[in-house]
């Protein structure tokens, strides 16, 4: 059976990659953990748009963590050592688990850098301004 979708009209040319993003995002698990926020920043001088993609990553030191882009996609992971076992807890609510948290990028999008600060991983991004670019194109005759 042939899968219809709304980038398979005539009027749209060249829209593959990003009906291939979106079938990505759909298909992907995200359990809740580690929670975030997501934030347009006011704008900077030099920067267009600024957003900031905070994660709550209590527990994780700065070694256990890793943000990079691979494609067009940010990755961030968090892995935790085994727990000292000597430590015998009464209740445990903190979670000591691993995780892998992917965002899809939009072409030009540039990660300006990312900070650690009281269990909250922040990471920032930015697009640039675009040039308004017009071509004209000559048209030519054929007899």
């Amino acid at each position: 059976m042939t899968r219809v979708s709304a980038f398979s009209s005539p009027l749209l040319l060249g829209f593959d990659d990003i009906e291939r993003v979106l079938d990505r995002v759909s298909k992907a698990t995200n359990d809740g953990y580690p929670p975030y926020n997501i934030e347009r920043m006011p704008r900077t001088d030099g920067h267009g748009d600024v957003i900031r993609i905070t994660l709550a990553v209590a527990g994780f030191t700065r070694e256990q963590l890793d943000v990079s882009v691979e494609e067009n996609q940010l990755v961030i992971r968090g892995r935790q050592e085994e727990e000292d076992k000597s430590r015998q807890f009464l209740h445990r609510g903190i979670a000591a688990r691993q995780f892998q948290r992917t965002f899809v990028l939009a072409e030009g999008i540039e990660i300006l850098g990312a900070e650690l600060k009281d269990g909250l991983l922040s990471i920032d991004l930015f697009r640039p301004e675009p040039e308004r670019i017009v071509r004209r194109i000559e048209i030519t005759a054929r007899d």
